[in-house]
């Protein structure tokens, strides 16, 4: 099963900008808002949210969403598109570029959002923090078989997406709460070899 992922170099040049990221995940978790609501989260002002949701919506990332109260104010809410990317063999050289672009501004996002939560790990109640794993696994699997688990754990995952599991669905004391998985084969270090004098010593 091969999932569907970005391909167009302007897309991916588009989405990768970092108040644009922030603007998709609050529209993931909240279906939909305004340009002022998601102005705060980004840290840029309302009309820079309105300029980074157009330019979103030029690449087909979101959409409009039905109006509320008295529609004075547009309200937004993401497509559904794949946001997910995968490099492949014969990929064009400006394709490349753009799939290591946005893969570089996923991981540093992601990053962040384990940063804070460690940070932010004594603050929380003790069943969130045993309830909670900063962890990397050693696997020893072929490529058929990591595709499979990539499957596998996305299906794991499905009934708890916040962008499809209701509030009024979840039970109480349900919070956003983030799972980042990356599986990628291991490349060998280079040595860094022995060093010359032993600065332990003495």
């Amino acid at each position: 099963m091969t999932r569907e992922s970005l391909s167009d170099p302007k897309a991916m040049r588009a989405l990768a900008h970092p108040a644009r990221l922030a603007i998709l995940n609050r529209l993931g978790v909240d279906g939909s808002a305004t340009a002022t609501e998601v102005a705060e989260v980004a840290g840029i002002t309302p009309s820079a949210a309105s300029y980074h949701l157009r330019m979103l919506a030029k690449y087909g990332f979101v959409e409009d969403a039905p109006p509320r109260g008295d529609g004075r104010e547009r309200a937004w809410k993401p497509t559904g598109t794949p946001l997910s990317v995968g490099v492949r063999p014969g990929d064009q050289p400006e394709v490349r570029e753009a799939k290591h672009l946005l893969i570089q501004a996923f991981r540093k996002e992601a990053d962040e959002e384990a940063r804070r939560a460690l940070e932010n790990i004594d603050q929380e109640p003790e069943e969130w923090r045993e309830a909670t794993r900063f962890s990397r696994l050693m696997l020893r699997l072929d490529a058929e078989e990591m595709a499979r688990l990539n499957v596998e754990v996305e299906k794991l995952f499905e009934p708890y997406l916040a962008r499809h599991r209701d509030e009024r669905a979840a039970p109480p004391g349900a919070r956003i709460a983030e799972a980042q998985v990356n599986l990628f084969p291991h490349v060998r270090r280079a040595a860094p070899g022995l060093p010359t004098e032993d600065h332990d010593a003495g």
